[in-house]
């Protein structure tokens, strides 16, 4: 090969070059009208994207429902209160009087009182209590649970 048929082919390369590079930016090209396309099928199909929210935001739909369900419930019992104290009476409390009703109550405890990182006996600090009326076949229990909080002592 001689300086003349290198330079030819060296043409030649540069040619085929220039069209694989205009291929390539008319297939880019091509690609991003589909992609448009594509995109504006979508809106249609699903609507607009949905902005992100930030987490302050995750809870204000839920405080402004909270909100307005509060507010009447509120006026209301403010409402009944003021009339009962016109009247002269005590405003109207729930009452508990499940004393005569038979109870049954479970205590969870914890598998073992030791603390975890070994510095020594947790201490009971309280309890968590609930109660609620179990129905069962025709008696009404009070059915009850009780944890208890426990804690490692104050180390003087």
């Amino acid at each position: 090969m001689d300086a003349a048929d290198l330079a030819h082919e060296n043409a030649l390369l540069k040619a085929r070059l220039a069209e694989v590079e205009a291929m390539l930016a008319a297939t880019q090209e091509a690609n991003r009208r589909l992609q448009d396309i594509l995109r504006a099928a979508r809106r249609k199909k699903f609507g607009p994207r949905s902005g992100k929210l930030s987490p302050e935001q995750f809870n204000l739909p839920l405080e402004d429902a909270e909100f307005v369900q509060g507010v009447p419930e509120e006026a209301q019992e403010k409402a009944e209160a003021a009339m009962q104290r016109a009247r002269g009476e005590e405003p109207r409390r729930p009452k508990r009087n499940r004393g005569h009703l038979p109870r049954v109550e479970r205590v969870i405890e914890p598998a073992g009182t030791l603390c975890p990182c070994g510095s020594g006996e947790m201490t009971k600090i309280g309890a968590d209590v609930s109660e609620w009326l179990d129905n069962n076949a025709g008696t009404v229990p009070v059915a009850g649970h009780a944890a208890p909080q426990i804690c490692l002592p104050l180390v003087r």
